[in-house]
This record gives C-alpha cells, sequence and structure tokens, in this order.
C-alpha cells in the first residue's frame, strides 16, 4: 500500500507541475497568438494545440530527469523543467508560424518562458519539501564487494533524505546472517559476485525490500540478452552487439543529416572562433589527434586548438587535468567550457569515422594502458565512436575507467534509435551544466590518473 501511495503521490505532483508550466502558455495562446492565426481555430484546436504543448513538455521532462523529486536537487530540477519548457516553447512557436501568414511575435511566449522558470522553481521547492515531509528516509544496508565507497557516495550526492544507512556490511557477512537485513526497506549491492548477489536478491524479494544493484561487466552483458527456448528450456541468447541492418541504416542517414545541417548552422560560429583562435597566438587553428573506432581503426579527430602550440611537443600521450590545466589558452578555455571546439568533429561523422553517438573516442596509447587494467575495454570497440554518448552524458570528468566502460557496455546491449535520441537530447542539457565536465580540482587526482603511468597525467584527449 505504501508503494501504491508513493506511486499516485508523485503521480500527481507531475500532473501539478505540468499544469503550472502549461498555464503561461495557455496564456500566452489564448491572450495573443490565438486571435492573429490565419485560421481562426475553433474551441477544439485552440485544446489541441494545447494538449499538444502538455505531451510534448512531459515528454522533454522526462528525457531531462526533470521531475525525479527524490532523487534530483532543487536546481537541477529547475534546470531540466526550465530546459524542457523552453524547448517545448519553441517547437510550439513554429507550430505557430506554419499556421500563419507572417511571423508571429517572440516576446509574448519569452514572457511566459520566465513565468515557467518561476513556477519551475517554486513547484521544486513545494515538492522537495512536501516528498521529504511525507517519505521519510528508507532504512537501507549496503552490501559490497568491490564498492565500498557507495556509503560515501550518497552523501556526496546528498541523498541522505532518501537513505537511512543503518549497516555498511561485505558480501560475506551479510551472507553469513541474512537476518541482519530483516527490518531494512532498501538494499544496495555493490560489485558483488553473481552467486552472493543473487543469494541476497532472493531474501530481498521474500521480504519486500527494495533492491538496487550496481553491476559487473558480465551483467552488463548479459542485459542484452534475448529471451528465446530451445530443447523445451528458457534460454538466453547473448549476441552482443550486433544491430540489425535497418538499425545501422537509420543510424548513418541520422548521422549524415543532423552533422551537415549543424555544419551549416554552425558555419558562422565555427569562422568566427578560427579567427579568434589563428590570431590569439599565431599557431594553426584545428588540432588533429589520431583517435580509435570501431573494431580498432584508427582515425584523425578534428578539434579547434584550444591549448599552446607546443602543449605537445615531448610526444608523450597525458591525460588533461582540466580547466586547471596551464597550457589552455584564453580562448581555448572560452571554446571548452561551451564545447565550441568539438564542433569540427561534425566532419568526422560525416566522413563517417565517427557516429553522433557512441562510446568517446580514446587514444591508442591510452586506450592500451585502459585495457592493461581492464581487458574488457576492447569491447567499446564494437562501435563507431561517438561525437557524445551514455558515458558523455551520465558520468563526468573524474568518473572512473571501470563505470564508464559500464555506461558506454550498457548503451551497446541495447541498440535503438530511440536510445540515440535520447542521449541526443540529455547532451543539450549537460551544455551548460559545469559538473558535467569538471576537471581535477587543485591537490585532487581521479582514479584514472593514479591508474596511469606519470608519462600520461596532463596531455590533452
Amino acid at each position: 500500500m505504501h508503494d501504491l501511495k508513493h506511486d499516485i503521490s508523485l503521480r500527481a505532483a507531475e500532473a501539478l507541475n505540468a499544469v503550472l508550466i502549461t498555464i503561461p502558455f495557455i496564456a500566452c495562446w489564448y491572450g495573443y497568438y490565438a486571435p492573429r492565426l490565419y485560421s481562426p481555430f475553433y474551441r477544439k484546436g485552440n485544446w489541441a494545440v494545447i494538449a499538444l504543448f502538455v505531451a510534448v513538455y512531459l515528454t522533454y521532462a522526462k528525457v531531462y530527469d526533470a521531475l525525479q523529486v527524490s532523487l534530483s536537487r532543487i536546481p537541477e530540477m529547475t534546470y531540466s523543467q526550465g530546459l524542457a519548457a523552453f524547448i517545448t516553447d519553441a517547437i510550439l512557436y513554429v507550430v505557430t508560424y506554419l499556421l500563419t501568414k507572417f511571423i508571429p511575435d517572440p516576446l509574448p511566449l519569452m514572457a511566459a518562458f520566465i513565468f515557467q522558470v518561476v513556477f519551475a522553481f517554486l513547484w521544486s521547492i513545494a515538492a522537495n519539501r512536501w516528498y521529504f515531509f511525507m517519505f521519510p528516509p528508507k532504512r537501507t544496508a549496503i552490501v559490497y564487494d568491490k564498492r565500498p565507497e557507495l556509503e560515501a557516495m550518497i552523501g556526496r550526492y546528498r541523498m541522505e533524505k532518501k537513505f537511512d544507512i543503518l549497516a555498511a556490511v561485505t558480501a560475506a557477512e551479510c551472507l553469513g546472517d541474512l537476518s541482519m537485513l530483516e527490518n531494512m526497506e532498501v538494499v544496495f549491492l555493490g560489485g558483488v559476485h553473481s552467486h552472493d548477489r543473487n543469494t541476497v536478491l532472493k531474501y530481498c524479494m521474500e521480504h519486500g525490500i527494495d533492491a538496487y544493484v550496481i553491476p559487473r561487466i558480465g551483467d552488463t552483458i548479459m542485459s542484452g540478452a534475448k529471451q528465446t527456448h530451445m530443447f523445451h528450456l528458457p534460454i538466453l541468447s547473448v549476441d552482443w552487439c550486433h544491430p540489425r541492418v535497418e538499425y545501422l541504416f537509420m543510424k548513418r542517414a541520422m548521422d549524415i543529416a543532423v552533422s551537415a545541417a549543424a555544419l551549416v548552422l554552425a558555419l558562422p560560429l565555427m569562422l568566427l572562433t578560427a579567427v579568434f583562435v589563428h590570431f590569439s597566438d599565431g599557431g594553426p587553428v584545428f588540432y588533429k589527434q589520431e583517435r580509435l573506432t570501431k573494431d580498432g581503426k584508427r582515425f584523425r579527430l578534428i578539434k579547434f586548438r584550444s591549448m599552446c602550440v607546443d602543449a605537445e611537443e615531448d610526444g608523450v600521450a597525458r591525460l588533461s587535468t582540466g580547466g586547471n590545466d596551464p597550457r589552455i589558452t584564453p580562448v581555448g578555455r572560452v571554446i571548452r567550457r561551451f564545447r565550441i571546439d568539438e564542433l569540427p568533429q561534425f566532419f568526422n561523422v560525416l566522413r563517417g569515422d565517427m557516429s553522433l553517438v557512441g562510446p568517446r573516442p580514446e587514444r591508442p596509447e591510452i586506450a592500451e594502458l585502459y585495457t592493461e587494467e581492464l581487458p574488457e575495454f576492447s569491447l567499446r570497440l564494437k562501435a563507431k565512436a561517438g561525437l557524445t554518448g551514455y558515458a558523455q552524458v551520465y558520468g563526468k570528468y573524474n568518473t572512473e575507467p571501470y563505470d564508464k566502460l559500464q555506461m558506454d557496455l550498457m548503451y551497446l546491449a541495447h541498440p535503438s534509435i530511440i536510445e540515440d535520441l535520447r542521449i541526443l537530447f540529455s547532451t543539450v542539457k549537460i551544455l551548460f551544466m559545469p559538473e558535467s565536465t569538471e576537471g581535477i580540482e587543485e591537490g585532487q587526482t581521479t582514479a584514472v590518473r593514479n591508474e596511469l603511468p606519470d608519462a600520461c597525467k596532463t596531455k590533452e584527449i
């Protein structure tokens, strides 16, 4: 009953959010746009436009996780809802333009957007306070093998209001006395071997305990298995990373169409950037570097140069230290901040070296070092490298290599155009979120850099 109450309450809160975001649009539509349409709608036509707004907004709100009251912070929810509302307003503006014989004035819609952001902020505050008042933190246990830092991560991401950690034990300790989980509401399993994990999961299922599992590499690969039957037995067919021909055709068609359109639209910005990069220090505009794509094929990745000309004079492969790297030029800091340095990669996509969505293209030297520590790292090369990807969207600059690998393999296990579109739209969300590309803070190193030799700690990649 508690779960039913929880779900109904959340659906009601989401419905209220949709109403609040739609109210400014309704006022804008009836007060300005509807009376000026070339072929004025009757009542049902206006309702259809409003219904379209709600449907589009809820779609983007879902893509951007804008209504995750229990998991997201207030600024993040406000930002996500504002972005969803902005895109929805833009789409409805285009619809309005198609319904008229003149270019509609965008100012009323811009005014409506301001109110939408205000309502999103107020809803986020109220929903956050209401949720944690109605639903106290759940009694939680952490069972780990390879991931003992789970308890610290819950604190780092400020989720103490949702999970009250009462126990953090190894898998062996838990299996020795499963009754320690008896009064728990949630159990996290981090990096636990399949046999031990299944024992704990069965106990959780029998006692109505919610379980969150951080998978191992094998689990991620198995997640793409297809259900079938053979010999009168249930069978899981692990035909991993063999997408259908129609998917590959549609993916390539989307790559060509989007990259060509992006290059045309971004041409003025790219020309301006080229001028600033060149005249800032007289060096070359572009930076080319060898990277790996599908089946280990090598190609030359193109970016706007953001570092000084002699940044790689010793020829040694190094990881960038992020925004604190002294080799980054003043112009380079700006174009990196807004991802402008990556625009020339659309040429790589158009040429077929890369795809819009896929695993991040690594340097051969860096990939070799990663593979020594993680032999499964080479599985990423089962697909073309991507301009953006699952790991780029949901990971951070300093997310550990093992976790980024898991994300890439999860994407490869479930290839679909819908997933590609979702990642592309989600990429828009992270463009202006500093934490998505946060570098290494002064005096702090990531696990990636600790794993690599000293010769590989500061190079632009």
